[in-house]
């Protein structure tokens, strides 16, 4: 059978759909990249806000489509929103054929072999993660590791913990076996990932935390850069940021999910930072990791976000200069503490704000991209790009989210150059290789 596949969503989501395209190529299907010449489709889907929700439904029934007029015969959908609809998905889009939950992607060969119409298999969410061959899909160069699933965290804006279950340490053995494979095949950047890296171990209960798992992944031969995300403020020990400040394949990019930095607001959203120790936390990082560059993400438009509220929030930005940030508008979720506050503004305004955060963070970023004229990096290389420049990423930069280098001179995919950066054009770096 030929079976194409979409992933939607994080990292975390694409990593569970490599699982799934280990166990369909290992039942002898073929995968292919157009979803026209397929016999089955999988999709992979994301529940996290209302835009990757309709993403998802979009997907879904564009391939739906080709039910009618093509050669699918079968449709599979898989993840979040299947998890977070159980009930309801299949009587709203009837040409789905299968469903899988966030805890039953090891039944996707019965889910698209059997010609049970409606198959459903929702395994609980909260069991231990299923340790699974997988099909890298990035890099060259790089992959993804899942070190963890699911949240305790229970922000009020979040559904993570409804959908993913509770959270879940993968085994540190699984994990190193995993990096001594990837680092075989040629794999020299891994990043971990998780809903909170820094949450790590905690559920073994047995003293394991984050940097246990670090100060043995960083002896695994050909591993040389290993990135983190995501790091939760409250969770940033001395000793994990001495540790990254320390251990040179630990890469100085320090991904922390501030949200906002009103305190009401904080409270609000059920987070235990405040301003002050969001800002105690950065001069402490600045002080002990002076090149290390920190990214951030924020919410605006959360209900009881006034103007003033939102001016704090653009005046922290002024002062703390971040290299790297993302905004995104409120989306309440239905059955999260936030969907029900008062005092909410409208979607407009939501979207304004975004946008002159957005707007900020560009001419801050713009500044700092300007002071790396002259300096020389470290680039993974990636390949070639449309106008026949390489294409790679710093240190300061994580695939699919930050800027990327253009450069030319001698390289080779997937492993590491010297570039000297020349100049910024678009918003990306531009530099040459030297010896």
């Amino acid at each position: 059978m030929n079976i194409h596949f979409t992933s939607l969503g994080c990292a975390k989501n694409l990593i569970d759909s490599e699982q799934m395209l280990a166990l369909v190529t290992a039942a002898g299907h073929e995968i292919v990249a157009d979803p026209a010449q397929a016999d089955a489709a999988v999709v992979n889907t994301c529940a996290f806000i209302e835009a990757a929700q309709q993403e998802a439904i979009n997907a879904i029934l564009e391939l739906a489509e080709l039910k009618k007029t093509g050669s699918l015969k079968r449709l599979v959908v898989t993840g979040c929103l299947p998890q977070r609809y159980s009930g309801d998905i299949l009587k709203e889009i009837p040409e789905i054929d299968a469903v899988l939950g966030t805890g039953s992607f090891p039944d996707i060969v019965s889910a698209l072999e059997t010609g049970e119409r409606h198959f459903a298999r929702f395994a609980d969410k909260n069991a231990p993660l299923p340790e699974l061959d997988r099909a890298v899909t990035t890099g060259p160069g790089w992959a993804y590791v899942k070190i963890a699933d699911g949240c305790d965290n229970r922000c009020a804006y979040c559904v993570i913990p409804s959908i993913r279950g509770k959270y879940r340490s993968r085994p540190m053995d699984a994990i190193l076996a995993e990096a001594e494979n990837l680092a075989q095949a040629g794999i020299k950047e891994l990043i971990l990932v998780a809903q909170d890296v820094t949450a790590y171990g905690r559920d073994f209960r047995d003293g394991t935390t984050l940097c246990t798992l670090l100060r043995e992944l960083v002896k695994v031969d050909g591993i040389e850069w290993i990135r983190l995300h995501y790091l939760y403020p409250h969770e940033m020990t001395d000793e994990l940021i001495d540790l990254i400040a320390s251990e040179p394949k630990i890469l100085h990019y320090l991904d922390i999910p501030i949200q906002h930095v009103n305190d009401a607001i904080l409270r609000r959203m059920r987070r235990p930072e405040t301003r002050a120790s969001i800002e105690a936390l950065f001069q402490k990082l600045r002080a002990r990791i002076p090149d290390g560059v920190i990214r951030t993400s924020l919410i605006v438009g959360l209900p009881g976000e006034g103007e003033a509220e939102f001016q704090e929030l653009l005046d922290f930005l002024k002062e703390q200069k971040l290299p790297r940030a993302g905004a995104f508008v409120f989306s309440p979720q239905e059955g999260t503490a936030a969907a029900e506050m008062p005092d909410r503004c409208t979607e407009e305004e939501a979207q304004a704000r975004r946008d002159t955060v957005m707007a900020l963070q560009a001419d801050i970023m713009d500044d700092y991209d300007a002071a790396q004229i002259g300096r020389t990096f470290q680039v993974l290389c990636e390949g070639r790009g449309e106008d026949g420049r390489w294409t790679g990423r710093r240190y300061a930069d994580s695939p699919d989210v930050d800027e990327q280098v253009l450069f030319t001179g001698e390289a080779v995919p997937g492993a590491f150059a010297r570039v000297t950066i020349d100049a910024l054009e678009d918003g990306c770096l531009v530099g040459h290789t030297i010896e």
